[in-house]
């Protein structure tokens, strides 16, 4: 009654603290209930415990048990498992199998051995162990320095008991039934405990006045341990008190976890390696042991290979109390050519933070493109000794994201000129009948089949129902095939694509048309993952893609097609984001990949909200913004906190010498030529012109925002031994620059810290053509905008269509604020041209391009490949960068 008590006040109090907890003991039994297990039953319905019951044949193989606890090692609402077994069935792989957490008997390996230990923080007591020490307990108020002897313990049990007994301060002796000393040492005993000797029995005779004696035998059929003195119920009892404690204990793992961040040393080289040389010299430390340190459970993480994994956004329910760390963007100013090394500074600054300051950091990257990894740019993991690693596998294919994008684009493109090849060459009838098949004389719609019915205000479940009108209306979604604006994807910057005819085999009936490729990255489905909040958002926004117009001015939607749910199906991994680490062991979340020029160029909101809970209150999460400010950091405001609301507290402002130089003006820089003699020698006034013209207008760009700035000056070893960048000069003049435009002079961490609130960014609604025009002249500084009659009119028909309140994602090159790549500095008088607007209503913007701008990059003369090569023997990537 004691422990059914306590335990039954246990489980009322953990549901106070969470109504919705239910402990559920899951009992596997061979063959028909019997008396032990109704102990069982009945003891678990007097605390309000649940039980559900695996019912297998009396002469169950070891397979079938294997396989059922399998299922209940992975089921969450089990918190224990009692294997109600003869035990010729409990084998050591069944008992292995049993996940030790789950092991509320405590007869596995590993929570024997932990009991033997004497560490019982995650194993358990076995339960008929516990009731053996109860009774003891109960008979002797003293049990110290008492003799208590074992007849017949040679199994786990014994183990168990001399354990416990001895750990009580009394001495434990072992016999056997058959030892021929056995009576003198039960005369001699003051406690027996008799364990598995079936009908055999000890001589009254033989026990001395006052001893205890516990009786353990074991029923005939069953092989448990009864007695009919009432131990079978104790045990029961302890069996529950288990199962409520390993539930609690399950609860306690749901809180937070403080982290215990063990970060790895550097070893820095002079000369500096290359950054395939540096990644490969360091170790990175197993993906599970990073993801226990910051406090994500096993059960959250989907390991793909030592070094990178999955986590599930499950993590997202569990946390979803825990207050939110600060968040940190990086943006920076108009890049050159070679990049200004914004994604360097990102792990820089979060290695600075958690591996030096041990302040809980997270760094959120988007996934690097094959196409600049082979192109010109080369890879996103940062450089030097801030980098991702291992940066071959961050650069490549990683777990696979796009590769899936890649796949779930083109397979509504196969969809879109399928289904006009079948409405071009089949009757309304033939049709129907094969979008809607009989299978075994039954007729029904799909799930998805009835969403476009009920779209299409046809109220029907039953194919037979259908008017031949409704009919037609159902079957031909009538596409315009020079109003599709669905095109290919691949993951590789390839000019010869822009433009291409499909459809000119003969099997494709005349049905010839032109289309092209965008690189995958462009793709919406890449941006539907990055704004995305959940699963199911992603497949509604997935769902609401517009692949093209009807010619009656309908716009026709992916789940018109019928392919939404398979998108879902092939998306639904990839929408978890891909846990690694820095060269100093802290966590990165990569996951998303969209370029800021061509879309909206932000890693994804999923990413930084589980970050953003992993840190805790105090922490910090920073993610990257593509290119420069007036690109990827607008369209972070206005386009990616729209859908997640979130609001940063600070933006950190990347600029490197070598930029303000060219906005200075300085000569152009250009990837694979030498740097221009301007950019080695020390020169002030075109720094002081980079940071008057560029700096300046990228600081305003963020204080449009209403946000902090931090400008961070990126200085390169090889710029520092060059430059004199450290000159009192150049420092001063930093200095005066800083202060002029509201800036302090301190250490970017420390910069960091003085930001405490998030702001809250407004977004007006206004027309659609306003909206463009407010950020070219606010942002880019253009004194108007000019629409070519192609924008004017899809601008037209997107307002008709209800699409007016979307934001805006401007296609426009990122190597100048204005739409001329040569024009540096920061333009003025000159008029944006918009030359066509398109709308991905799946993610949820209007994209107008903007001049000759292309969703589809080119090759140079010298690619990065030249450079990229593997070794066959140790296998061993080099020309990564």
């Amino acid at each position: 009654r004691e422990v059914v008590q306590s335990t039954k006040e246990a489980m009322l109090a953990l549901q106070r603290r969470n109504p919705s907890i239910q402990p559920l003991l899951a009992i596997i039994q061979a063959g028909e209930d019997d008396s032990l297990l109704e102990i069982n039953k009945k003891i678990a319905g007097t605390i309000g415990l649940n039980i559900t019951q695996i019912c297998l044949a009396k002469e169950c193989s070891e397979d079938e048990i294997v396989e059922e606890v399998l299922k209940l090692n992975e089921d969450p609402r089990v918190h224990g498992v009692y294997l109600h077994l003869p035990p010729a069935s409990l084998t050591s792989r069944v008992l292995n199998t049993l996940k030790p957490e789950k092991d509320v008997d405590g007869i596995s390996d590993l929570n024997m051995g932990r009991l033997v230990r004497g560490d019982l923080s995650k194993g358990f007591v076995p339960p008929i162990a516990n009731a053996v020490l109860d009774l003891l307990e109960k008979h002797d108020t003293s049990l110290e320095g008492k003799t208590v002897l074992l007849v017949g313990g040679e199994g786990s049990l014994g183990v168990a008991l001399q354990c416990l007994i001895e750990r009580r301060g009394m001495v434990v002796f072992k016999s056997h039934w058959s030892s021929k000393s056995l009576q003198r040492q039960v005369m001699q005993a003051d406690a027996l405990v008799l364990l598995g000797a079936g009908t055999i029995d000890v001589p009254p005779s033989w026990v001395r006045p006052g001893a205890a004696v516990i009786r353990c035998q074991p029923s005939l059929e069953t092989g448990i341990m009864f007695s009919k003195s009432g131990l079978g119920y104790l045990t029961a009892a302890y069996r529950t008190q288990n199962v409520v404690h390993n539930c609690s204990r399950w609860f306690q793992e749901q809180q937070y976890r403080p982290w215990h961040l063990r970060s790895l040393k550097l070893q820095p080289l002079t000369p500096v390696p290359s950054d395939i040389e540096i990644s490969r010299a360091q170790t990175p430390k197993p993906v599970d042991q990073l993801a226990a340190e910051i406090g994500v459970l096993p059960e959250e993480l989907e390991a793909y290979g030592r070094s990178k994994a999955k986590v599930q956004l499950s993590l997202l329910d569990r946390l979803h109390t825990q207050p939110d760390g600060k968040y940190v963007l990086v943006a920076g100013i108009t890049p050159t050519p070679l990049g200004e090394g914004k994604s360097t500074v990102t792990i820089g600054l979060v290695q600075a933070l958690s591996a030096h300051l041990k302040l809980n950091s997270f760094a959120c990257l988007r996934q690097p493109s094959q196409g600049p990894t082979f192109g010109v740019k080369g890879g996103a993991a940062g450089g030097g000794y801030a980098q991702v690693i291992p940066m071959e596998e961050f650069n490549l294919h990683l777990t696979g994201d796009i590769h899936a994008i890649t796949a779930a684009n083109n397979l509504v493109a196969a969809a879109i000129d399928a289904r006009m090849l079948h409405e071009a060459t089949q009757s309304d009838k033939a049709l129907f009948n094969r979008l809607v098949p009989s299978v075994n004389g039954v007729r029904r719609f799909s799930p998805i089949q009835i969403s476009r019915l009920n779209r299409l205000g046809i109220n029907k479940t039953d194919p037979a129902s259908l008017t031949p009108q409704e009919v037609s209306t159902f079957v031909r979604l009538d596409l315009d095939p020079s109003k599709i604006t669905w095109q290919r994807v691949v993951d590789t910057n390839d000019r010869f694509l822009r433009k291409i005819t499909v459809g000119q085999a003969s099997t494709e009936k005349g049905m010839i048309r032109e289309t092209g490729f965008d690189i995958a990255v462009a793709s919406e489905i890449m941006a539907i993952l990055a704004l995305a909040d959940s699963l199911e958002d992603m497949k509604n926004r997935l769902a609401r893609m517009v692949v093209g117009t009807s010619r009656s001015g309908q716009p026709i939607t992916a789940e018109d097609l019928g392919v939404s749910g398979a998108l879902a199906v092939l998306m639904k991994d990839a929408i978890k984001p891909t846990m690694m680490q820095t060269l100093e062991g802290t966590p990165v979340f990569v996951h998303a990949g969209p370029f800021a020029n061509i879309a909206h160029g932000n890693s994804s909101v999923l990413a930084d909200k589980l970050a953003l809970k992993l840190v805790g209150r105090n922490g910090f999460v920073v993610t990257e913004a593509g290119f420069g400010a007036d690109i990827g950091m607008e369209k972070f405001f206005n386009i990616k906190c729209r859908a997640s609301g979130l609001r940063p507290n600070v933006v950190v402002l990347v600029a490197t010498v070598r930029a303000l130089k060219m906005h200075g003006g300085g000569p152009n820089v250009s990837a694979g030529a030498p740097l221009p003699r301007e950019y080695i020698d020390e020169n002030l006034s075109l720094v002081a012109g980079g940071c008057r013209s560029n700096l300046r207008k990228q600081i305003q760009i963020a204080h449009l925002f209403g946000v902090p700035v931090v400008v961070a000056l990126n200085v390169p070893t090889i710029e520092v031994k060059l430059f004199n960048l450290l000159s009192v000069a150049f420092i001063n003049l930093y200095c005066i620059f800083s202060k002029s435009n509201f800036l302090d002079s301190v250490p970017l961490t420390g910069a960091l810290m003085c930001f405490h609130l998030s702001v809250s960014p407004s977004f007006p609604q206004m027309p659609i053509v306003e909206k463009i025009r407010t950020i070219a002249q606010k942002v880019y500084g253009a004194d108007d905008i000019e629409l070519s009659p192609e924008a004017e009119a899809k601008i037209d028909y997107y307002n008709q269509q209800g699409y007016g309140s979307l934001p805006i994602c401007m296609a426009k090159t990122h190597l100048s604020l204005s739409h001329m790549p040569d024009k540096k500095g920061a333009p003025t008088g000159f008029t944006l041209p918009i030359r066509d607007v398109r709308a991905s209503i799946g993610a949820g913007f209007i994209f107008p391009l903007v001049g000759t701008m292309s969703t589809m990059p080119g090759l140079p003369t010298r690619p990065c490949f030249y450079d990229i090569d593997l070794d066959p023997v140790t296998e061993e990537i080099t020309g990564l960068f």
